[in-house]
């Protein structure tokens, strides 16, 4: 057996990549396997959502993102007689450098972070499967398999299971997967649409469903999503199929084509009954499953991984306690449950037969919406929840006020906005981040040297006497997932030297 690991990363999709560019990034001694022979061509999700694209920009990879994707601007809602054009985005955010819902295939957005392992000579161990865990004297002791069926025996520390909604490690580490599965069955497809304005998403509401096409561009320039009716055969997904849906919902002629991936399954609702079990860990889907609704679900894996990434990284170089570790389903099951509840909520309104329900949907939606979105300040709301920025940790055991909060701009727990713009890239770094404001002369070294003496090597130390999020004398430290674990205001660093003291203490071995 080869010396122990600091972590094994169960899963090669956007969660376990997403953690494996983190773990690399601090020296994590890990491996990464996956049961597949090959990353995913199809393109499952297709959207990446503003706080991921923020939370990957510190990895180097969100530009390459950006260039292969399409940053749709507009929804377009097809009625019986007339287009219904709603700007969903355009709502003049300031605090992010991507506002916007960025339209990528899953396929692309794994063969980024693929590259990036690759160029950081990390190979990931493809036809590899994890067949038994144990736990040994506060060890992971884990039976791995590849292709041609032999096995070896791992020990690890810790154990992240990104191993999807059929997790090995949920399973082997005994955590509950409770929910129920929806009694409908949807039709997906990747395929070309001869008929589509490019460069918007459409959808067409009947009192049956709903159809939807997304702008993909790769592998093939649209996402099909529909309802399979409910008098058709439960037989194989052809083209035909999908095209008697097309014209039974609109008569705009469109004409289906040259289909890359055609598929049928059923959708879930469920949430794992904790994150943590021992040195086992859940993200993603291993940890949550729902409907596509709001493009959450792979933004929200992606998202559980920076969560728990920097903490174990902490932790396993020992500049950390494991107290760190217990944040992680603090923090992240609450947020799992609120996407849970989320798109139940819209995936309920959006195939409901019920006559009430069907009557909003496809007659007062159609002629609100577009009264309720020309109120910036409602689709500000609205776009901050679905894009993710506006999660917050306030109530985390690892986030503290101080005794003088700032009567303005983010809190302890909040995400630290982007502004001024490049303050987000200037904190990037894997690091906690001190932001110091107001006129230098009263930050001298001297006051921060009894603070920082011991972790001056885990701490980068940014002074602004300029913009910054809060006017006035504020300190503020930022965690290395980008939200805010201490803000208080004036030059008094007691509180400051507490939490650090609790989060990183100067004794670690």
């Amino acid at each position: 057996m080869t010396a122990p690991l600091d972590v094994l990363v169960v899963g090669a999709g956007p969660t376990g990549l997403a953690l494996a560019a983190q773990l690399r990034a601090y020296g994590t001694r890990f491996r990464i396997v996956d049961r597949s022979l090959d990353r995913a061509r199809e393109s499952r999700a297709l959207a990446i959502q503003p706080r991921t694209l923020e939370a990957l920009a510190g990895f180097g990879v969100t530009d390459e993102l950006l260039a292969r994707g399409n940053p749709a601007m507009q929804l377009r809602m097809h009625l019986p007689r007339r287009v219904v054009a709603l700007p969903l985005f355009d709502i003049g955010l300031t605090d992010t450098a991507y506002p916007f819902l960025l339209f990528l295939s899953q396929a692309e957005t794994e063969a980024v972070l693929s590259e990036h392992l690759a160029a950081r000579d990390l190979t990931i161990e493809r036809g590899t499967e994890l067949v038994r865990l144990e736990v040994k004297d506060a060890y992971a002791v884990c039976r791995l398999q590849d292709g041609d069926g032999t096995q070896e025996t791992v020990e690890a520390r810790y154990v992240v299971g990104c191993d999807g909604s059929h997790s090995t490690v949920r399973t082997q580490a005994g955590i509950g997967f409770e929910g129920y599965a929806y009694p409908q069955t949807f039709l997906l497809a990747d395929l070309e649409v001869d008929g589509l304005e490019p460069g918007a998403v459409h959808t067409y509401m009947s009192g049956t469903g709903m159809l939807f096409f997304f702008p993909l561009g790769s592998p093939a320039s649209w996402r099909m999503l529909a309802m399979r009716p409910p008098d058709t055969p439960d037989a194989e997904v052809e083209l035909p199929l999908l095209q008697e849906i097309a014209d039974s919902y609109t008569d705009d002629q469109l004409a289906l084509r040259d289909p890359v991936w055609m598929t049928d399954f059923r959708l879930h609702n469920r949430g794992a009954a904790h994150y943590r079990s021992g040195p086992c860990f859940l993200a993603g889907d291993a940890a949550h499953i729902h409907s596509p609704a709001g493009a959450q679900g792979m933004n929200t894996g992606i998202q559980d991984a920076l969560s728990l990434g920097w903490k174990l990284a902490l932790v396993c170089r020992g500049a950390a306690s494991e107290e760190l570790l217990g944040t992680y389903e603090a923090e992240r099951a609450p947020i799992g449950r609120s996407v849970l509840r989320f798109t139940d909520r819209a995936f309920s309104i959006g195939t409901s037969s019920n006559l009430l329900i069907r009557f909003a949907r496809t007659q007062l939606a159609p002629r609100l919406a577009p009264l309720a979105l020309r109120a910036t300040a409602l689709r500000g709301r609205v776009f901050r929840t679905v894009s993710e920025l506006g999660i917050h940790y306030r109530r985390s055991p690892a986030t503290t006020a101080g005794s003088r909060p700032p009567r303005s701009g983010p809190r302890a727990g909040d995400r630290l906005p982007d502004l001024p713009r490049g303050l987000q890239a200037g904190t990037a770094a894997p690091d906690w981040h001190l932001l110091l404001s107001g006129p230098p002369p009263i930050w001298p070294d001297e006051r921060l040297a009894p603070i920082l003496d011991g972790r001056a090597d885990l701490v980068a130390v940014h002074r602004f006497d300029g913009q910054t999020p809060w006017p006035g004398v504020v300190h503020g430290l930022v965690r290395p997932d980008g939200y805010l674990g201490y803000v208080a205001r004036g030059t008094d660093l007691d509180g400051l030297r507490t939490y650090l003291d609790r989060w990183l203490p100067t004794d670690r071995h």
